[in-house]
């Protein structure tokens, strides 16, 4: 079937694409001396990654820590100003966006911060951070944004009472709800989750996953979800990225990714994914990596996870592999061998 697409700043995106990112890039300047400061190397956070996400659905993006996933998030977010690449939202490039105009286009993009006790201000009743954004875009009066405070107040499952209320008299569960609040309360098309369950007891993390998933079926949110934890994106994604020191390494379907991986170290991640069946679980083998993630001031030649890597050959320490389609439907993969990952 064929989709009909619209000419945008330097690029093509297909109607139903919100979010379209090209050869993303963010490295920071590392220097040295007091007086005169010289650039002395750069930390490569992201070094060149492309995605895209359609209207209504979720993209997973997975890794270990220092691979570089919140840096994408704060970057299409622009809280980071990218070194390169393009992110091209609703036909605008927001890379080359400053002043009103990125201010105006931020109001479509909300991000829910990992730490809900570090994102809301302890000196403020909830009925004012929640209440924030909307003051501040002028989207109704002062009597109308109470009504709207309360209202989602009772979508995100609290009591409109609480309104009055400050950031210390809730638990961990009920504080992300008040973040989830604040991050819908100017009816954003897009929202960057940065791990939001991480800081959660277990005991409640499926409530909150619940939660952004029914949001995402009554608002049609467009969701990019940032996790390390492969059964907690799989419960949400519809695609799944696999991201390793600053690029994808893969990337698919959330079915097709579980069931035939096509990278070792998205193999080596599901490995460490508990599996409720005992029989199951004492009969599979672990892959346990050896070392430590590189750093990202100086990428290792040819592939980025050779180092690591329990099938690495003379090519991979020599020659990058590409980030190429693989079998299957939309499966992206970085590796040589990648057609021996079973």
């Amino acid at each position: 079937m064929m989709v009909d697409t619209v000419d945008t700043a330097d690029t093509v995106v297909a109607n139903n694409t919100l979010l379209d990112v090209r050869d993303l890039k963010m490295h920071f300047p590392l220097t040295r001396g007091i007086l005169i400061q010289r650039t002395v190397g750069y930390v490569r956070a992201v070094d060149g990654v492309s995605f895209s996400i359609e209207r209504g659905k979720t993209l997973g993006l997975v890794g270990e820590s220092g691979s570089g996933k919140t840096t994408i998030g704060r970057t299409l977010i622009r809280l980071y100003k990218p070194t390169s690449g393009q992110i091209i939202f609703d036909k605008q490039d927001l890379a080359k966006l400053n002043g009103e105009a990125l201010r105006h286009i931020r109001q479509n993009i909300q991000m829910i911060f990992q730490d809900p006790f570090a994102s809301l201000n302890p000196r403020f009743t909830i009925g004012s951070l929640i209440s924030e954004p909307m003051h501040i875009y002028k989207v109704g009066s002062n009597k109308e944004i109470r009504e709207r405070t309360e209202e989602l107040l009772q979508i995100v499952g609290l009591r409109p009472e609480y309104i009055d209320r400050y950031p210390h008299e809730f638990s961990g569960g009920q504080r992300q709800r008040i973040v989830i609040a604040r991050a819908l309360s100017i009816n954003p098309e897009f929202v960057i989750a940065d791990e939001p369950v991480s800081a959660l007891d277990v005991s409640i993390r499926a409530q909150i996953l619940n939660l952004l998933e029914r949001l995402q079926n009554q608002f049609n949110l467009t969701y990019l979800f940032v996790s390390h934890d492969l059964s907690v994106v799989r419960h949400v994604a519809d695609r799944i990225a696999v991201m390793y020191l600053g690029t994808f390494v893969e990337m698919a379907d959330r079915d097709e990714l579980y069931t035939a991986p096509k990278h070792p170290y998205t193999k080596a991640l599901l490995s460490a994914v508990p599996i409720p069946d005992p029989k199951i679980e004492r009969k599979r083998q672990r892959i346990i990596l050896s070392g430590d993630l590189p750093s990202p001031v100086n990428i290792p030649s040819g592939c980025r996870f050779h180092q690591r890597c329990p099938m690495a050959q003379q090519i991979c320490r020599e020659v990058e592999p590409a980030f190429e389609a693989k079998e299957g439907h939309e499966h992206y993969a970085a590796c040589h061998f990648s057609d021996q990952v079973s």
